[in-house]
C-alpha cells in the first residue's frame, strides 16, 4: 500500500518543475503512439480511446468519464464507431433512461487489434511490469481527490 502524502507538505519547486516537464513529454508520446495506432487502423484517435475503454458494456456518460472528454463528445465518437458497425446501442437491464454501448463481433476483433497495436510500442514498454504498476499507483495516489 503506498503512503499518503500530507496536504501539508511542500514541494521543492525544481521537482515540480522536472515533474510538470517530464509528464509533459510523456503524454506527448503516448499522444503521438495513439496518433500512429489510429492511422494504422483508418480511425480517429478519440475512435481508438474509446475501443480501448470498452471493456465491457457501458452507457455514453461512463465512457466519456473513461475518456475524460464531455459527452457530447462520446456520443460524437460512438455515433461514428456505429456506423462503422462497431458498436451498438442497447436498452440499458436495469435502467429504462440509458442505454448500453456493447461491442458487435467486429467491433471486437477491432479492439483486440487496437490493443495489440497499443500494446507494441507503448512508451511504457521502456518500464518493467512492476514499474508500470508502480507508475500508474503513484499517477492514481497524484488525480485522487484530496481527503
Amino acid at each position: 500500500m503506498m503512503e499518503q502524502a500530507s496536504p501539508n507538505l511542500t514541494v521543492d519547486t525544481e521537482i515540480d518543475r522536472d515533474v510538470c516537464k517530464l509528464v509533459h513529454q510523456f503524454t506527448h508520446r503516448l499522444d503521438v503512439h495513439v496518433r500512429r495506432v489510429a492511422e494504422t487502423l483508418d480511425m480517429t484517435p478519440s475512435q481508438v480511446i474509446a475501443l480501448r475503454e470498452l471493456s465491457d458494456p457501458i452507457t455514453a456518460r461512463e465512457l466519456a468519464s473513461r475518456m475524460s472528454c464531455e459527452p457530447s463528445n462520446a456520443t460524437f465518437v460512438l455515433d461514428r464507431l456505429e456506423q462503422q458497425d462497431l458498436v451498438r446501442r442497447q436498452p440499458h437491464p436495469t435502467d429504462r433512461r440509458a442505454k448500453q454501448i456493447v461491442l458487435t463481433a467486429a467491433g471486437q476483433r477491432r479492439r483486440a487489434e487496437a490493443l495489440d497495436l497499443l500494446g507494441a510500442r507503448s512508451p511504457l514498454t521502456s518500464l518493467t511490469a512492476a514499474q508500470q504498476r508502480t507508475l500508474r499507483d503513484l499517477l492514481q495516489a497524484m488525480v485522487s481527490p484530496v481527503v
